[in-house]
């Protein structure tokens, strides 16, 4: 028997220090009440002792709870005992995207796509630029677009502004869609766990204008893109996703820099899938993601 009030399925996810008898109590539990798990993934970091859990589930009994309070409400006392940090939502609960960009466009553009074709489970709030250039981009898209500029002397306030669309859409993450801004320490940390970068995999070796043409000239033999949550530690954040791409000696700084960008838009895309998924948490420097 089913639940035809209720969603189809539910997402628990919990993370907290490693000890005998969490998977027990919460299967245990649900089965209990007539829960059915539709897919489970734990894994135990052994060095740190910290456990993380990502469990989906539907009604499958009359005894099913009727709501969602009342389905945290049975699972509340689980959480005090084992000191989890827990969440649970329905699984088709889709979180809310503010995404920033400068001029480059290849992953707003592919994050616009997969998301108005019903390829990504996400809500787009809006895109914010210190650009105009990407408008009619992101309205054909019928998506508010936000140009924030940065001038001299009015970083933090251009940040206030960011900071101020973002809470007032009830934005769950912001994701640097290639946005060529340096965020302050402040609006990192006011954002912590909730803003995802892309950038090249050329970091460390080869900063600022132009990396193509000195991976180019340096003959790199691969090239690819990384996904990671921002930190204060510029671009060496928890790394969410990676992927690599091999190249030779005929590659023109041009070639590089298109291959570069359609790793980049992938990596992100599935980043950010995974995240709304709920599939990435937060393991000190390092995720944990259950694909």
């Amino acid at each position: 028997m089913t639940n035809p009030a209720g969603p189809t399925s539910y997402i628990l996810t919990l993370s907290c220090k490693d000890r005998v008898g969490i998977v027990a109590a919460v299967t245990g539990h649900l089965a209990r009440i007539g829960g059915f798990i539709l897919d489970s993934q734990q894994y135990a970091d052994l060095d740190a002792g910290s456990f993380f859990l990502r469990l989906e589930f539907k009604a499958a009994g009359a005894e099913f709870p009727r709501t969602l309070d009342e389905l945290r409400g049975g699972l509340e006392p689980i959480a005090q005992q084992f000191g989890l940090e827990w969440d649970l939502v329905p699984s088709s609960h889709t979180p809310k995207l503010l995404i920033a960009v400068s001029k480059g466009s290849h992953c707003l553009n592919d994050l616009l796509h997969r998301w108005k074709t019903g390829n990504l489970p996400i809500d787009v709030a809006g895109v914010v630029s210190n650009h105009p250039d990407l408008r009619d981009l992101t309205e054909w898209h019928g998506v508010p677009y936000h140009y924030l500029p940065v001038e001299a002397g009015s970083r933090a306030a251009q940040e206030a502004k960011l900071l101020s669309i973002f809470e007032q859409s009830a934005s769950d993450y912001l994701v640097l869609a290639r946005y060529m801004q340096v965020l302050s320490e402040g609006l990192v940390e006011k954002l912590a766990g909730r803003c995802i970068n892309i950038h090249h995999s050329f970091l460390p070796s080869f900063k600022g204008a132009r990396p193509y043409l000195r991976a180019q000239e340096r003959g790199v033999k691969l090239i690819g893109a990384t996904a990671h949550f921002v930190t204060s530690d510029l671009d060496e954040g928890p790394i969410i996703e990676q992927d690599v791409e091999r190249v030779d000696h005929r590659a023109t700084e041009r070639d590089l820099a298109r291959i570069g960008r359609d790793i980049e838009a992938q990596v992100l895309a599935r980043a950010v899938r995974w995240t709304a998924e709920r599939r990435v948490f937060l393991n000190d420097k390092r995720t944990v993601v259950f694909r």
